[in-house]
């Protein structure tokens, strides 16, 4: 498992990559299919899921749907036009990013005595 400041610094980036993937869903099934897709490497809480998505809803970035599933509402998240447009960026930017950061530590992956 990763230590929880990567996975906060990149929860945005995953939730709207995952939704932009797959459309519909709720958090729960969010929650699964970011566990599934990574091996349990990645595992998002709910603490730090359901506010995200409350922010994301409130800046145009998703929209909801209520549905009753007997007797329960579920609550499925989308994205908006400008979420696709975000996550298409934020995926874009995660990306160069992380071919600098590849860049960066490239002689201490292929020599791990460099810094010794």
């Amino acid at each position: 498992m990763y230590s929880s400041e990567l996975i906060k610094g990149t929860l945005k980036t995953i939730v709207l990559s995952l939704l932009a993937k797959r459309g519909r869903m709720y958090g729960y099934e969010i929650t699964q299919c970011v566990k599934e897709e990574t091996d349990g490497k990645i595992q998002l809480t709910e603490g730090a899921l359901y506010p995200l998505l409350h922010r994301l809803e409130a800046e145009g970035l998703l929209e909801t749907e209520k549905e009753n599933i007997g007797k329960r509402v579920r609550k499925y998240y989308r994205l908006t036009e400008s979420g696709n447009a975000e996550a298409s960026s934020l995926v874009a930017e995660f990306q160069a990013f992380s071919k600098t950061i590849n860049d960066l530590l490239h002689p201490f992956l292929l020599k791990p005595s460099y810094y010794a």
